[in-house]
C-alpha cells in the first residue's frame, strides 16, 4: 500500500511538473516582455470584454491546471481586473491546441470542438461573477512604460528570478499538499470505480464523477484517454465531459494556491463556475450528441525524459525554497551595528509570499535602504538604512501595487 502510495505521488509529480514549469517560466516571460500598461489597457477593467479576452488568450494555451496558476497569478500581478484572472483560471486548463488535437483523436471533432466551446463560454461567464463578486476599484495605470527600466538585471534573468522567487515560490506548499492529498485519493479509489456501477447515469453519475474528479490532478491530455475508456465501458458522453472540465480545472493541489492568493469568495466563484457549468453543458451534450459519434480505440500516455526531469526539478526546487525558508526563519538576515530599525511601515494588501517579495524589492531599490524585511501576517514591513525619505518608502510600495496604512 505504501509502494503504491509513494508510486502514486512520483505519477503525479509526471504528470503536472511539465505545465508547472511551462506555467512558470512563462509568467516570467510575461512579466519582462509585456509592459504593464499592455495588460492594464486591455484586461484591467472589470467586465464582459476583459473575460472574454482573457478566455480567447486562454483557451488555445498549453497549460493544466497546475501550469496555468503561476501564469495566471503573474497577469494579475501586473494588472489583470479579477474577472479576467478568474476567466483564464477556469477557461485554460480544460483545453489547448495539444489536447484538441487529442480529443479529436481519440473522441471525435465534434466532441472535441463542444469541449472548446464549453471552456470558452465558462470561462467568460466565470469571469463576470468574479467582477460581481469581487468587485475592484480602479488602479492607476503603471507609470513605467520602458521595460528595461523596470528592471536592475538582465531580463532573462530577471524572468528567472520572477518565476521561482515570486511566482513558484508563492504555490509550492500548497501543491506539495495538494499532490500528497491527490495521490491518497487516487490509491484509495478503484481505477475501474465507475464501470461497475450500473446507476452511475445521467445527473446521479455526473455529480459522482465531480465528487471523484474535482479533487484529482488530471492533465488535461492525459484525461482524454481515460475518458475514452469510460466511454468505451458506456458512460455516457455528458458524463464523460463533465469529467474532462472538472477534473483538468480543478485539483486539490490548485484550489489551495487559489484560496491563498485570490481569496476566498474568488475560489468560490471559480469552483462553482466549474461545477454548475460542467453539469449544465454535460446534460446539453447528451441531447446533441449521441454515443455513435465517438471513436472507442484505446492510447497509451507513456512518460518521457522530459517528465521525469521537470518531476525532479520540481521537487528540488521544493525542497530548496523551503529549506531557505527555513535558514530565514532560525537565521534570519541581522542588520549591522549602523543599520538600526529606521522605519515601519504597515502595509495593507500583501496576502502571499510573492506578495512580500514584491514590496521587498521594490523598497530596497529606494536610494539609502539597505535592508527592507515584510512580515505577511501582521502587514508590517521594517525597513534599514540610512538616509532614506518615507515619502520615497511609500512610493515605492504603491509602485509594487500595494497601500501604506499606517507608518513610525
Amino acid at each position: 500500500m505504501i509502494n503504491d502510495y509513494l508510486l502514486e505521488v512520483w505519477r503525479v509529480f509526471l504528470e503536472l511538473s511539465p505545465a508547472l514549469i511551462a506555467g512558470t517560466l512563462i509568467a516570467g516571460a510575461l512579466h519582462v516582455l509585456l509592459p504593464p500598461s499592455l495588460i492594464h489597457r486591455h484586461m484591467s477593467k472589470p467586465g464582459f470584454g476583459s473575460s472574454v479576452r482573457a478566455a480567447l488568450i486562454g483557451v488555445p494555451m498549453p497549460l493544466c491546471s497546475c501550469g496555468v496558476v503561476p501564469t495566471a497569478l503573474g497577469l494579475k500581478r501586473e494588472g489583470a481586473s479579477n474577472g479576467a484572472t478568474t476567466s483564464f483560471l477556469i477557461s485554460t486548463p480544460q483545453t489547448g491546441v495539444d489536447s484538441i488535437l487529442v480529443s479529436a483523436s481519440f473522441l471525435g471533432w465534434p466532441f472535441a470542438i463542444f469541449k472548446v466551446f464549453a471552456a470558452f463560454i465558462t470561462g467568460v461567464i466565470g469571469g463576470l461573477l468574479a467582477d460581481k463578486v469581487a468587485p475592484e476599484t480602479a488602479q492607476a495605470p503603471p507609470s513605467v512604460n520602458n521595460n528595461e527600466a523596470r528592471f536592475s538585471r538582465p531580463r532573462w534573468l530577471e524572468a528567472l528570478h520572477y518565476a521561482l522567487y515570486d511566482m513558484f515560490a508563492a504555490i509550492d506548499q500548497w501543491l506539495l499538499v495538494g499532490v500528497l492529498i491527490a495521490a491518497g485519493i487516487t490509491v484509495s479509489v478503484p481505477g475501474d470505480f465507475f464501470t461497475q456501477l450500473s446507476w452511475a447515469q445521467g445527473i446521479t453519475g455526473m455529480l459522482l464523477m465531480l465528487a471523484i474528479a474535482t479533487p484529482l490532478y488530471v492533465c488535461t491530455t492525459a484525461s482524454v484517454p481515460i475518458a475514452a475508456s469510460f466511454i468505451a465501458a458506456g458512460m455516457p458522453l455528458g458524463t464523460a465531459l463533465v469529467f474532462l472540465m472538472a477534473g483538468p480545472a480543478t485539483n486539490v493541489a490548485t484550489l489551495g494556491a487559489i484560496f491563498r492568493v485570490l481569496g476566498g469568495r474568488l475560489l468560490a466563484v471559480y469552483l462553482g463556475t466549474v461545477i454548475v457549468m460542467s453539469i449544465m453543458f454535460g446534460l446539453s451534450f447528451d441531447w446533441v450528441l449521441d454515443q455513435a459519434t465517438v471513436p472507442t480505440h484505446a492510447h497509451v500516455h507513456a512518460d518521457s525524459t522530459l517528465d521525469t526531469a521537470s518531476a525532479l526539478l520540481v521537487i528540488v526546487l521544493i525542497v530548496y525554497l523551503n529549506l531557505r525558508r527555513l535558514k530565514q526563519r532560525w537565521m534570519p538576515t541581522s542588520p549591522t551595528e549602523e543599520q538600526d530599525v529606521d522605519a515601519k511601515l504597515k502595509v495593507e494588501g500583501m496576502s502571499c509570499p510573492h506578495c512580500v517579495a514584491s514590496v521587498k524589492r521594490s523598497l530596497e531599490s529606494v536610494s539609502g535602504v539597505e535592508l527592507a524585511e515584510p512580515d505577511l501576517t501582521s502587514g508590517i514591513v521594517t525597513i534599514h538604512g540610512d538616509g532614506f525619505e518615507i515619502s520615497a518608502l511609500k512610493s515605492a510600495v504603491e509602485s509594487a501595487g500595494y497601500k501604506v496604512i499606517d507608518e513610525s
